[in-house]
């Protein structure tokens, strides 16, 4: 069964965005960005080996902990606050319909 969620996405400049993303699909945050064509990198391919996907969380959604990997990007990367995230980290599921995210500076 399709289903289909809502994203509320906040780009660099402060402007707001409703994103659709399938949940059918297996796609990460990320992903769903870079098909909307928002200036995010995803340098490593979505492996937690960069933060140049990073946002925050800007919503009281339930998310997966934070893998090893994340963690120990996110703490050499800039900008970082306690609700940052790596966008390829977060997989679209029904669970987040109406997931408010923040992309974080480019650098």
């Amino acid at each position: 069964m399709n289903q289909n969620i809502n994203i509320q996405l906040t780009d660099r400049e402060g402007n707001q965005h409703k994103l659709t993303a399938p949940t059918d699909m297996q796609l990460n945050l990320m992903e769903l960005c870079k098909a909307y064509e928002f200036p995010i990198e995803g340098t490593c391919g979505g492996m937690a080996l960069c933060a140049s996907c990073q946002c925050y969380i800007t919503s009281n959604h339930l998310l997966p902990e934070r893998s090893e990997d994340e963690k120990a990007m996110l703490a050499e990367a800039f900008n970082v606050k306690d609700n940052s995230r790596l966008g390829c980290q977060i997989f679209l599921t029904p669970e987040l319909n109406d997931l408010s995210v923040t992309l974080a500076p480019a650098e």
